[in-house]
């Protein structure tokens, strides 16, 4: 049977546990027993050294759904998932009706798949223990935190009366200021960036608790969407987070043949004289009823459908479709990068394909530009994949090799495949114009390819002073949120007129190549 007031007992009981189990009373503990023998004598020692433990056990103080008795990462030492299910069960329980507040966070180290690539497993796991470590620096005492997956934290925070959204926001930020610091592996710094989602208590609809994590994690969804280092808070018109497995699949296949799945525009801007020199085509999935869905969802869905060569085409007639609407609104557009994938290289038919694409739209091959991923062109790649890149570069499109730096692409393998630029991967230029290990990286980079006759295009530029250093230091072309978002088609026509307006009084950054 259930008491009425039953809440009421547990908000009682919640009270008081905070002020006997806070450090201050832990550390007058010697000093209440030294008192209960002053004035009571054995007996009242022998009371106080029994009635004490009683009244934690009381309390709940040794809980089995504590964290502590839940099972812990060996790597950093904080709860699983487990036990962070039945912590986070157990606050949604203790704020029914009864004016206590709480928030699940879910912290996701961005681009952590690439560090490893780059760095290697010690590497990452050096930079989850210290962000851990920073993480659970930043709570407070009774705050939950836990690893749930190889780069993501989830945090719970201990009911209290008072709060709001700001302050939600004004912690994660925190947190992330916390996480973004350099993490010395290896004598040298590797930068970090992480994504938050937030959901508060209240906000989460009412049933089960695993509804509370599942807002949570649609807002981590939504902050990945904008891009490294978003925060984002549920609210009601948030979506519930995706469905996986097969339903996804589902989902992303029929949005391809729907044609919700389009071409979103990145541009990218010549350092020497700041004109648009080119837009990176990224797919981009605006589900008519869930919102924007991240590419960190359905691409690996695409994938394992079998799916990613038919996207590969797409984005490949849309990018064109793109270059003719540049051109018919007088616009200076020169080429747009396609990332095209493992499976679309491998198909014989691949090169006849774009030649009769590109006459189809009156181009010249040069419009565009082939991005091929580094870890494909390795000392042995496959033979059909060989022969289009090479196939590709002879036709007179520009080859461009992705994420260079994270593979291990020799400098025989760029000579054969006819590569005319190379893209320095994001994880060298993050907070390169404060780290002098960043610059070194960048700067050896650079001569090589300066060395081979090869362009240079620095992706992920988020500051002016990450801007300012690639142009000093050589670098070609730049891409990245500094510069500007991934957009639709019919924002890009604005894009380009205003910033060719900005340059006809910005004074020039850089150096010319000769």
């Amino acid at each position: 049977m259930k008491f009425p007031n039953s809440r009421l007992l547990q908000r009682i009981r919640d009270g008081i546990a905070l002020v006997v189990f806070g450090p201050p009373v832990l550390a007058f503990l010697p000093a209440l027993t030294l008192g209960a023998f002053w004035f009571g004598g054995e007996t009242a020692l022998v009371a106080a050294a029994l009635g004490l433990p009683l009244l934690v056990a009381l309390l709940g103080g040794f809980s089995t759904k504590d964290a502590e008795a839940a099972g812990r990462d060996g790597l950093t030492g904080l709860m699983l998932a487990e036990g962070f299910e039945a912590q986070t069960k157990e606050v949604y329980q203790r704020t029914i009706d009864n004016g206590l507040k709480s928030a699940l966070m879910i912290i996701e180290i961005d681009d952590y798949d690439e560090l490893v690539a780059a760095h290697g497993q010690d590497a990452g796991d050096a930079v989850m223990q210290r962000c851990g470590e920073r993480i659970g620096g930043i709570l407070r005492h009774r705050d939950r935190i836990a690893r749930l997956g190889n780069n993501r934290f989830g945090i719970c925070l201990t009911p209290v009366l008072q709060l709001d959204l700001e302050m939600c926001i004004q912690l994660a930020g925190r947190l992330q200021v916390a996480v973004e610091e350099p993490v010395a592996v290896g004598g040298s710094s590797v930068f970090v960036s992480c994504s938050i989602g937030i959901c508060q208590r209240h906000r989460a609809p009412k049933g089960a608790a695993s509804a509370w994590m599942d807002c949570a994690l649609a807002a981590l969804d939504e902050a990945m969407s904008v891009g490294p280092s978003s925060i984002r808070a549920y609210s009601s018109g948030t979506h519930v987070h995706l469905k996986r497995g097969d339903d996804l699949m589902e989902d992303a296949a029929a949005a391809l043949d729907h044609g919700h799945i389009q071409a979103w525009f990145q541009p990218q801007i010549s350092t020497d004289t700041g004109k648009v020199s080119g837009f990176e085509a990224l797919a981009r999935w605006c589900h008519p009823v869930k919102g924007m869905i991240p590419p960190s969802a359905f691409l690996p869905a695409l994938e394992e459908a079998g799916l990613l060569p038919k996207l590969s085409q797409q984005m490949v007639q849309q990018a064109l479709t793109a270059i003719k609407s540049w051109d018919a609104a007088g616009l200076s557009v020169p080429s747009v990068g396609v990332n095209f994938a493992t499976d679309e290289l491998r198909d014989p038919g691949l090169v006849n394909r774009i030649r009769w694409e590109l006459d189809r739209f009156g181009l010249t091959p040069e419009r565009l530009t082939v991005e091929v991923l580094e870890t494909v062109m390795t000392d042995q790649p496959d033979e059909m994949v060989a022969r289009n890149i090479t196939a590709l570069g002879d036709m007179g499109c520009h080859i461009d090799l992705d994420d260079f730096g994270t593979g291990h692409a020799s400098i025989a393998s760029v000579r054969r495949f006819r590569v005319s630029r190379i893209k320095v991967d994001r994880s060298f230029v993050t907070k390169a114009d404060h780290d002098p290990e960043q610059q070194k990286m960048i700067a050896a980079i650079l001569t090589m390819a300066e060395r081979l006759d090869l362009k240079t295009l620095a992706e992920g530029v988020e500051t002016a002073g990450e801007h300012a250093l690639l142009a000093q230091l050589g670098c070609d072309h730049v891409q990245g949120f500094g510069i500007g978002r991934p957009m639709p088609f019919d924002q890009t026509l604005d894009w380009v007129v205003k910033h060719e307006a900005k340059l006809q009084d910005a004074p020039m950054i850089g150096r010319h190549r000769t």
